[in-house]
């Protein structure tokens, strides 16, 4: 990606978007001159179905969108072209009785291709179909890379090798990855196709959630999954390594549907071994270097693959200090730093380094997150302080060299677990480093822990890694669970706390 992106928003389109939006259109269909929508258009699909046209902005700029209508099944079910199933375009078709989305346009401009945008209006749109209520969504997709086959294959062997992925192409490849499956091929469907040889592919997909009888369903997510990984220490080339290694981990999480992807402290250390011939504390921040780049890199990651992103800690030098320090990297873009608070005996003694001065609370599309490195979690007020801000989940990346030292990360993650009615995520590395000094040997277990009551499991463990074997954890967690527990638990340890008698609070 050429151009660093700060935001990105998925919302509704307001008909102040229609200058952005024709732009977008106009270098999404290079090949179909003069195909846009008119703003009369927009206009009379926000007054019709407001809540089924999407746009994506990057940096507050339209680069994509997603229109649809709602429509009765047996009218997907006849034969239609275009015109036909949009009213000769002016939408008459759409009923709001009716009990399918249909999509009439989906496009991203070139520029940010690449990113899965499209895919997040996808999901979007499934989430509109589920919360209306409807059957399934539909719609033709073009099949613009047929052209090039379409004397020497028929439209029904070039989506066979589209599918058994002998073959690519742009929109039908996508869809049929989008969980869509095909319905029947449907000729002279958009005059002036040419890609396409006017045909396209009717697609489906089901709402398994559908019920004929009206329901309201609940919009508010309270599953959240959480994509954890162990990682496993080895010489790494250069920095480029690094990420090749990343993203493998971040597309896997990912594929499952992920909200989170934590890594653990100082993942990146097996970098610092081209500097093992300086001191501990020079070579520690010639580290510090990459902070920076890893940052960015993993901002592009977390837009890439839809995912939140913990990006465990790194080293990294604010005016002349040493600190300690990672990055929430939001699936939206953004991005916050958080600092380790408390520093080991050996990070002062070996590196130099200082604790950060800051205890905070992230705002995330998941609710409210708090996150402390390793030594952090064994000082049970930061994360009462957090608890108090409505933290539901603590993330702690953690590293340590032996069964010792995890044992005191583990047992206290379960206390500030159990002590905060939350659950708690920790990621740790595993295996040897022998040319980095101070980073020898490491051992780990990743686990998600829980509060211990009858909704939780009895030893307060949801889920754990074999300890000392690269891997990944994949965890369900119900907010929904902990609503339940603050309330009518056996024990409210919230609720319970004497602050007639003790409170703790921030100094700054």
């Amino acid at each position: 990606m050429q151009t660093e992106i700060n935001k990105v928003e998925l919302r509704n389109l307001r008909i102040e978007d229609y200058k952005e939006l024709k732009n977008s259109m106009i270098e999404s269909y290079p090949e179909m001159v003069g195909s846009y929508w008119k703003e009369s258009h927009i206009e009379k699909l926000l007054q019709l179905f407001p809540e089924g046209q999407l746009v994506i902005l990057v940096d507050d700029i339209v680069v994509g969108s997603a229109l649809s209508l709602i429509v009765n099944e047996d009218l997907v079910d006849k034969k239609h072209d275009y015109a036909k199933i949009t009213g000769n375009y002016s939408f008459s078709t759409h009923d709001p009785k009716g009990d399918v989305l249909y999509g009439i346009d989906v496009f991203i401009a070139p520029k940010y291709r690449g990113l899965r945008l499209g895919r997040r209006m996808y999901d979007a749109r499934k989430e509109i179909c589920e919360q209306l209520n409807l059957k399934s969504i539909v719609f033709a997709g073009r099949i613009p890379n047929y052209g090039k086959y379409a004397d020497e294959l028929t439209p029904k062997e070039y989506i066979e090798k589209v599918k058994r992925k002998e073959l690519h192409d742009s929109v039908l490849s996508f869809q049929l990855s989008n969980d869509f499956h095909v319905m029947r091929i449907m000729k002279n469907y958009l005059e002036g196709d040419k890609q396409s040889k006017e045909f396209a592919v009717l697609l489906e997909w089901n709402n398994i959630y559908y019920d004929e009888s009206p329901r309201i369903i609940n919009l508010e997510k309270s599953v959240i999954r959480l994509g954890l990984i162990q990682w496993q220490m080895r010489p790494l080339k250069d920095l480029e390594a690094l990420f090749e290694q990343s993203e493998f981990f971040i597309d896997a999480v990912s594929g499952y549907g992920s909200d989170f992807a934590l890594f653990p402290e100082l993942f990146i250390a097996p970098l610092m071994a081209d500097y093992n011939h300086l001191s501990e504390a020079d070579a520690i921040r010639e580290l510090a270097r990459y902070s920076e780049p890893i940052r960015k890199r993993f901002q592009e990651l977390a837009i890439s693959y839809n995912i939140n992103i913990i990006t465990g800690s790194m080293p990294h030098i604010i005016d002349g200090t040493l600190y300690n320090v990672g990055f929430l990297c939001k699936r939206d873009g953004t991005y916050e730093m958080y600092t380790k608070i408390h520093i080991t005996p050996n990070e002062v003694f070996h590196w130099g380094m200082s604790g950060g001065n800051e205890i905070k609370t992230f705002d995330t599309d998941c609710g409210k997150i708090g996150i402390m490195i390793c030594y952090d979690v064994e000082f049970p007020e930061l994360s009462r302080l957090m608890s108090d801000e409505g933290m539901n989940i603590l993330f702690v990346p953690f590293l340590t060299d032996t069964q010792n030292g995890y044992t005191r990360v583990k047992h206290c993650a379960q206390a500030r677990a159990i002590e905060n009615e939350c659950y708690v995520a920790v990621a740790g590395c595993v295996g040897n480093l022998p040319k980095v000094n101070n980073m020898d040997i490491q051992y780990a277990q990743t686990a998600v822990f829980t509060p211990s009551d009858f909704a939780f499991p009895s030893n307060g463990i949801k889920a754990e890694t074999t300890p000392n074997t690269e891997m990944t954890l994949i965890v369900d967690v119900d907010l929904n669970l902990l609503k339940e527990l603050h309330e009518h638990g056996s024990v409210r340890i919230l609720k319970d706390r004497r602050t007639d008698l003790y409170q703790i609070k921030k100094l700054r």
